[in-house]
């Protein structure tokens, strides 16, 4: 099956779900990275695995790159590089966006 690569998001068209014991995070990438899967698991079930897709985020006249997962019960994460190599880890606070910053290098 062959997934299409999304276009630009302009303003207002990501709906962050929010509220209780469940927050978001904003990964925020090169452009380079567009099209490309950012994997996120739970620290404590590295098997279960969630992804997002990076894409073009229209903010007005500025534009920036990011992966958007916009419901994630609140607890430690790992953002995940590859398969096997993580690229860090990040904590989810219920009612709030979390936002990272991908390294290029690993």
């Amino acid at each position: 099956m062959t997934e299409s690569n999304p276009g630009p998001s302009g303003p207002g068209t990501v709906l962050l779900d929010i509220g209780g014991e469940i927050g978001a995070l904003i990964i925020i990438t090169a452009a380079a990275m567009a099209g490309e899967e950012i994997h996120i698991s739970p620290v404590r079930d590295p098997a279960g695995r969630t992804h997002a897709v990076v894409r073009e985020r229209r903010l007005g006249p500025a534009s920036s790159y990011a992966a958007v997962y916009p419901a994630l019960p609140a607890g430690e994460y790992t953002i995940w590089r590859d398969a096997g190599r993580p690229a860090g880890t990040v904590r989810i606070e219920g009612g709030a966006a979390t936002s990272y910053r991908w390294a290029a290098s690993g």
